[in-house]
């Protein structure tokens, strides 16, 4: 007995669980063996589990591989990376890693679509820096860009995306969703909200056409459309597309081998008043190559069909072709060419006027498969457009339609915040819903210095009614110089941007009579300040008066020396300007000790300490009959330390000093505090 459910990957496909468990121990070569035999019954999920199984017994390097490249192609791209991860970081003394570099891109592309862009960008530089494979090289450099794209972008303001609920969406896929009109929507998939065993009593597990409708409480309940002749027993419906008219409805039919599409051919049912004619199937096309995802368009003023095929002569993977149409049938099919087209897959195409919407993951993209528009001018396509965010997500967007009126339209994805999937977060995709408001009005500010972008400013978007300020919106941007505002219709509006250090600038726009959505750009010119001017600090003064003792505070002596040391110069030589600067001024210079050891020692060592400042000054000018040099040895302590008592060292400092007094000329002077302050 073996399970089924429907696949993640991009057509309708059928993927097998959990095979019945062997009874009984398994050795870890049997369970290799039961995933290998799996493996080449294309049955991914059940080799998935016996790997795993394996793997724990074993922590096989070539085993941990194959297990990362099964989730990744299961789309569970966290368990994917973790794998991953234990392969590229895999170190033997023994030999070298036989995955590296190579391991490195595929690697940094699973963490991209896990959101982990700094890590990508890691694991894609290394890899471009090591290998030697040019063309992943260059698929390594596209990866890139995109991480730098996803970094970078902001959602559209004027897009809103919301899944379609889970009336319409199950826990397995769904696909090719498409507006019939503004209420109606057809597509695919096969409805599974539970594993079921292939092989049981109820076998009809096919992906199938379904139309929902759009009612009062939103999309309901789908039913099955196009009864038998659409929906053909042993098949799966994949994508659809219709004519013109809506007479003609283009679909394929697909068959698989476990998870492997063998068949999927194009085929057409035309509408009668009875429903859906039979299917015939479009013989003018169909070969010995895979089709699917058909979407009618134009070409040249012809009607024409694209698809997307692997038929030889392609750029790689599934290439986007169109063929035009010729009654019934339709001309060669012509490839669209590399400008669309990469050396990777291109998927689910969708033509509506003049503009092709279509999926890659060979155009730069922010996730794996990113939605990309492209412009038909008459003659050539342009390059291909990445539809940015909210339309693109980290994973897979696809099936991309819109209405006429290009309001409103859908996709399918397997983002966050769709409903539960059957194997994993992102296994299964989901349809959402797209609208677009008819008039989105933005502003996109930018504040410059000297021409130059100038981050780090704030932005300040005023409404004014009637000359007067109303509601504000501030926004600050420490790393750009961009801002981005939503605007109100009809609506006058100030933007001030400031900065600190900076001139302000202030611009006035308003919205009135604006029909279309529009993006109003301003830019804001600030003006750098000059620096501030020095602060110049005013010198504190103290004022002495005739006989009041003036204390130098950084004289200092060696024990038992006399000499003048550097640190007493500063204090001398500011009292060389004072005594310049009062030119009559007769001073007593004198120095004391603390009252340690002998008095009469300390008496002499003092006087000579004095006469030793005394010679210093004459030494630079000063007249020695203007100085009075005087030692006081311990005769004048300022403390309790006489002698005998016994004191702590700094007490005795204390009274270690070398003052000055004025004794003739100025009754007053100025000294400024900071120049005899203690160091």
């Amino acid at each position: 007995m073996r399970y089924i459910l429907l696949s993640c990957l991009f057509f309708a496909l059928l993927t097998n669980l959990d095979a019945q468990p062997l009874r009984g121990q398994h050795t870890a070569k049997q369970m290799l063996e039961t995933a290998e035999a799996q493996m080449a019954n294309k049955d991914y999920y059940q080799a998935l589990e016996w790997y795993e199984k394996y793997y724990k017994e074993e922590r096989d390097l070539h085993v941990a591989k194959k297990i990362a490249d099964l989730n990744f192609e299961l789309r569970d791209y966290e368990k994917a990376a973790r794998y991953y991860k234990r392969v590229a970081e895999r170190k033997s003394r023994k030999k070298p890693n036989p995955y590296l570099p190579e391991i490195r891109y595929i690697y940094g592309r699973t963490l991209k679509m896990t959101g982990n862009y700094p890590d990508a960008k890691e694991q894609l530089k290394l890899y471009i820096s090591e290998s030697e494979n040019d063309v992943n090289i260059n698929r390594a450099k596209r990866e890139l860009e995109g991480v730098d794209l996803a970094m970078g972008m902001q959602p559209s303001m004027e897009i809103t995306i919301s899944n379609l609920g889970k009336k319409v969406n199950s826990k397995s896929s769904e696909y090719s969703p498409l507006l019939a009109s503004k209420d109606e929507m057809y597509f695919t998939g096969m409805r599974e909200d539970k594993v079921r065993e292939l092989g049981s009593r109820d076998n009809d597990y096919h992906s199938k056409l379904f139309l929902t409708r759009r009612g009062e409480e939103g999309w309901e309940e789908p039913m099955e459309a196009g009864g038998v002749n659409i929906n053909r027993e042993g098949y799966h419906v994949g994508n659809i597309s219709l004519s013109r008219d809506a007479n003609r409805m283009y679909f394929t039919r697909a068959l698989l081998e476990g998870n492997v599409l063998m068949e999927s051919k194009l085929y057409y049912s035309d509408k009668g008043d009875e429903g859906w004619a039979p299917a015939r199937e479009v013989e003018s096309l169909n070969g010995d190559y895979i089709i699917r995802q058909p979407a009618t368009g134009e070409l040249f003023g012809n009607e024409v069909i694209y698809f997307v095929s692997n038929m030889e002569g392609g750029y790689g993977g599934y290439d986007i072709y169109y063929a035009t149409r010729q009654g019934d049938g339709f001309s060669a099919p012509v490839n669209l060419g590399d400008v669309i087209n990469s050396d990777m897959d291109e998927e689910s195409p969708y033509f509506v006027d003049g503009n092709l919407y279509f999926s890659s993951e060979g155009h730069p993209g922010i996730g794996g498969f990113d939605i990309f528009k492209s412009e038909w001018n008459g003659s050539i396509w342009s390059k291909p457009m990445n539809m940015g965010k909210p339309y693109n997500s980290m994973v897979d967007d696809l099936y991309y339609s819109i209405d006429k009126d290009g309001y409103n339209g859908a996709l399918v994805s397997n983002r966050e915040g769709g409903g539960k999937s059957l194997k994993g977060k992102t296994c299964c995709t989901d349809i959402w819903e797209l609208s677009k408001e008819k008039v989105v009005l933005t502003l996109q500010a930018t504040t410059f210095v000297d021409g130059k972008p100038l981050p780090g400013a704030n932005i300040q978007l005023i409404e004014m009614t009637n000359n007067t300020m109303g509601m504000t919106n501030d926004k600050t941007n420490e790393v750009a110089n961009v801002f981005d505002f939503p605007l109100k219709s009809e609506m006058a509006y100030m933007i001030i941007g400031t900065k600190e250090g900076f001139v302000a600038d202030t611009l006035q726009f308003n919205t009135v009579g604006i029909t279309s959505s529009t993006n109003f750009e301003q830019k804001l010119n600030l003006t750098a300040l000059p620096p501030p001017p020095p602060v110049i600090e005013e010198p504190e003064y103290e004022e002495y008066t005739t006989n009041e003792t003036i204390e130098l505070g950084n004289i200092f002596y060696d024990f038992d020396d006399d000499k003048i040391l550097t640190e007493a110069e500063k204090d001398l030589s500011y009292l060389v300007e004072l005594m310049n600067q009062y030119g009559d001024m007769v001073i007593e210079l004198s120095s004391h000790t603390d009252a340690q050891g002998l008095s009469g020692y300390n008496k002499k060592l003092s006087q000579r300490r004095a006469t030793s400042a005394k010679n210093w000054l004459v030494q630079r000018g000063i007249a020695a009959e203007r100085i009075k040099d005087v030692g006081y040895g311990e005769t004048q302590i300022r403390n309790q330390c006489a002698n005998g008592v016994k004191c702590e060292d700094d007490e005795h400092r204390y009274n270690r000093r070398t003052e000055f007094k004025i004794l003739e000329g100025p009754t007053t002077i100025q000294i400024e505090k900071k120049r005899l302050k203690k160091n």
